[in-house]
Order: structure tokens, then sequence, then C-alpha cells
């Protein structure tokens, strides 16, 4: 944080550096001494200062404007332009919650007119004003994402949020801003909670129905799903997950695994057969509603379409594994199918790296005559039959080996 400071230093003519705040998050990393994700800065100098340094203005229409400039080592640089240094308590006083109040001079000279850094000691969330919330809903779900690193909303807050129905305010936030703060949240230490406050204060129920849906439907048998609800269950899993790995593609599948179980007719419950190829067929609709890339898409639908299979891995017959494991690495999950087994079903998927290799071999690697694959006479079935044979023969070498 030294060098980020001396940097800003240099890279500010040295008349402007009383005039120059360090604002919001960037405050708030530096007196928690971990590193900062964006340089965010508060600015009483005039705009032709700005513009001489490469700085260009971003208007916005809910949000103050914004002076802009991407530049190493910083990388994204945001001011926001202030016309006095007197109107930067009101600046602060605007902003979410009080240790996202504070301000810090490049001088080193702190502001902290709302008593953030008591609130930054006590990891608590408190509201910079009563209007803080509906000023911007959003700010809602950036609080449960904070209570993911092991911040807590103050009991004001919590009353806030308890004493209204937020639905209509909601409704006006782009599904992408819900998504973003989602998918912030998956890799932080505890994920689970973003959903667990989202159920208990009845938030986001516009954007995701199925965490809601979930607590009313049944996992499965009760001597497999002790833990009864399809939304314990997959909380569980998501916690276990992230216990095994960082991975926010690995956290977010085994969230969402079960998705099919939403969707099984009731007559098929406790047991709802058919979920995973149910469920690989809702998520693309599921994606494409919360705007999520593809890469996350594709790998929820085979999460979805295969982790009933893998939880059965040592019953599968070799051809069955393999074709596992050519599905999974279609997929993009090979590395965390089985981690996923772990967390969701507590087995072990033993040999899977020995099928992936199998898997990823080709023709000559499996020793296959060249001849036959030019063969237009041996019909595709049977081409497929005869690899699907020597790649067997391989997994049975390579186990043994």
């Amino acid at each position: 944080m030294d060098r980020l400071i001396a940097a800003l230093k240099d890279f500010f003519p040295k008349h402007l550096h009383s005039s120059i705040f360090m604002v919001g998050g960037m405050v708030r990393d530096v007196l928690l001494g971990v590193e900062c994700q964006d340089v965010d800065l508060a600015a009483a100098v005039p705009v032709s200062e700005l513009s001489a340094l490469g700085f260009r203005l971003v208007e916005s229409k809910s949000t103050p404007n914004i002076y802009f400039r991407f530049k190493d080592p910083f990388g994204k640089v945001e001011i926001t332009w202030l016309p006095t240094l007197d109107a930067l308590p009101d600046d602060l006083s605007r902003r979410d919650f009080t240790v996202n109040a504070m301000a810090m001079s490049l001088e080193g000279r702190l502001s902290d007119p709302l008593g953030g850094q008591a609130d930054l000691q006590r990891r608590t969330l408190r509201c910079c004003s009563p209007t803080s919330l509906t000023d911007d809903p959003l700010r809602i779900l950036r609080g449960f994402r904070f209570e993911c690193e092991g911040w807590r909303l103050d009991a004001e807050a919590e009353a806030i949020l308890q004493g209204r129905d937020w639905s209509a305010e909601l409704q006006r936030i782009p599904v992408e801003r819900f998504s973003q703060e989602m998918l912030k949240a998956i890799p932080k230490e505890d994920p689970s909670r973003f959903f667990r406050r989202m159920v208990q204060f009845g938030i986001g129920t516009n954007f995701l129905p199925e965490i809601f849906r979930m607590a009313e439907i049944t996992a499965g048998p009760p001597q497999h799903h002790p833990e009864g609800d399809l939304l314990t269950h997959s909380l569980q899993v998501l916690e276990r997950m992230a216990q095994l790995t960082p991975d926010p593609t690995a956290r977010f599948c085994a969230l969402f695994h079960d998705l099919g179980k939403l969707y099984t007719p009731p007559e098929l419950h406790p047991k709802h057969h058919g979920h995973d190829a149910l469920g690989a067929q809702q998520v693309p609709a599921f994606c494409k509603r919360l705007r999520l890339p593809v890469a996350l898409q594709r790998a929820l639908q085979a999460i979805n379409r295969l982790h009933n299979n893998a939880n059965r891995w040592e019953e599968l017959r070799d051809s069955t594994k393999i074709r596992l494991a050519l599905d999974a690495i279609k997929g993009g999950i090979q590395d965390f199918l089985p981690l996923q087994v772990a967390a969701d079903f507590h087995a072990s998927m033993p040999g899977w790296e020995v099928a992936l290799e199998v898997a990823r071999m080709n023709a000559a690697q499996l020793g296959i005559d060249p001849a036959l694959l030019d063969n237009k006479e041996v019909p595709p079935e049977k081409l497929q039959q005869i690899i699907m044979q020597h790649r067997v023969e391989q997994l049975k070498k390579g186990v043994q080996d």
C-alpha cells in the first residue's frame, strides 16, 4: 500500500496532493492493510488539471459523474470531481456504509466524519444515512457480499431491511448488477451467507426465484438427505466445496448442481428420478436470464447432467467412466468433478486421472491402425465402438499400473 500511495504521489503534481483524496473502499483497504482492487479518488482540483493528466469525463444517470483513465501501475483510476474541499463530507455521506465513507489525502490525512474507522475495527456495516439503502437498493446485495468476508450489518440496517417490501425497488436494478454481486460473493470465505441472507430478508426473489423455491422442495429420500429441503442441501454442498477449492466456477456449480429437482413432477418426489437431465435442460435459460458467461453455463450444464453418474463412479462400467471423462472435458469440469462428488456425496473417484488421460488420447496413442480410420467401408458407429474398446483396454492397463 505504501508503494501504491507513493506511485500516486509521483503521478499527480505535488501542488495537487492536498486536494486529492483516496476514498471509499480504497481507504478501507489501506487501513486494513489489504491490496486495493481499484483506485477510487475524489479531487477538488480544476478540471483542466485532470484533462491534462489524461482523464476523461464519464457521465452517468444513476451515479455521480466521474473522471476516468487507465494508468499503469494502478490499472483503472476513477476520480469523483468536487467543486471545493468543503464538498467532501457531503460526498462521503452519500455513500453506502461508514467503512466506505472515509477519505485520506495523498499526504496521509484521514477524514472520517461518520466514524467509519471504529466500525472498521468491529467489522460492522453501518449505513451512512437512514436513506442509504433506499437511495440504491443494490447496496443491500453489496452488504450481503461483504458479510461473506466476515462483516456484519448492524441492528439498524437489519431493521431497515425487515421494515418494508423491497420488491419494487429491486425490480429497477438490472439483472447484470445482481449477478455481478452474486459472482463476487461466490469466491469469498463464506459464500453461502449471501444466499442465506437473501432468503432471510426476502431480498432478490425477482432475480433468483430458484433459491426461494428450493426451501419448499425436498432434497431427496430422508435416508440419503436427512437435512430435509433442497435449499439446505445445496448450501451445505456449496459450503463443503468452499472448503475444497477457491474456484468460483466449482462453487457456483456446487450450489446449483440439483437445479433439476425444482422441475421434477411432485409424483416423482422425493427420489427426483431424471433430475440430472431436467437440470441440464433448464441451465441455458437460467444462465441467459442472469446474463452469466458462456463458460459458466457450459460448466453448470455439465455438472447437472453428469453429477448423478459421477456420484456412482465406482459402480460404473469402464466404458461409462470414459464417456463421463469425455463429457467432463467437453464441459470444462474435469478438474473439479471429483470435488463435486466429495462435497455432494461424500465419496471419491479413484482412477479419475487415469480416465481423463485415456479420454485425451488420440487414435495413434490408442494404437489404432490409421488404415482403419481411412476405411470408408467401416460405419462410423463401428469405428466409435473400436475406439472405445481401445480406450477401455488402456483404462484397465492404467488402473493396473
